[in-house]
């Protein structure tokens, strides 16, 4: 988008330059030309092709028909988040998310009260938790370590402190950190 935007900043002042040098050729083509030209063509230019970027990124979010990652609960309440794990029923974290290093997971987010805002800054994507409705976030952590995520809708009092800790595992260890959590949960895998 910074790109997209200096080029049409760039492509403006342009014809503005052109139209200061040359005063009779801006005359010649008109106000009613340039106006089209400046106002419609040149931010068409730039824009076609970042719309067209964004929709092949933004699908890239999207859970793909064909493709079956694991699947993580978000359940957003005032002031906490909750992270179920479906391969481990019963096994519920509270305000830490657990996932594993180079794998897509797809994070199926829900609200109990208002509409709160996943975010994860360092991982991407944010996508709302509407009561009464489930949204699906793909997300994937390239190295594994400890992230930041927060809610980014003003959701209330507790808004500021409804923040939660996002522990990336290595691929190879995350079954392993899950099973000890349901074990020392006291939940039997």
């Amino acid at each position: 988008m910074l790109a997209g935007s200096a080029l049409l900043f760039l492509l403006m002042m342009g014809l503005f330059a052109l139209s200061w040098w040359r005063p009779g050729w801006s005359r010649r083509i008109g106000a009613q030309r340039l106006v089209v030209l400046g106002g419609l063509g040149l931010p068409a230019l730039v824009l076609i092709p970042l719309v067209a970027y964004a929709l092949v990124t933004g699908e890239r979010l999207m859970p793909l028909p064909n493709a079956t990652p694991p699947r993580i609960e978000v359940h957003a309440e005032q002031s906490r988040w909750r992270f179920s794990y479906p391969a481990l029923p019963g096994l519920v974290t509270e305000d830490v998310l657990h996932l594993p290093a180079g794998v897509p997971v797809d994070l199926a987010i829900s609200s109990a009260d208002v509409i709160h805002s996943l975010w994860i800054p360092r991982l991407g994507g944010k996508l709302d938790a509407i009561p009464g409705r489930v949204n699906v976030l793909r997300l994937q952590a390239d190295a594994a370590g400890d992230y930041e995520g927060q809610c980014a809708e003003f959701c209330g009092i507790g808004h500021t402190t409804m923040k939660f800790k996002v522990i990336v595992h290595p691929a190879a260890d995350y079954a392993g950190a899950l099973a000890a959590l349901a074990n020392h949960a006291g939940i039997k895998p």
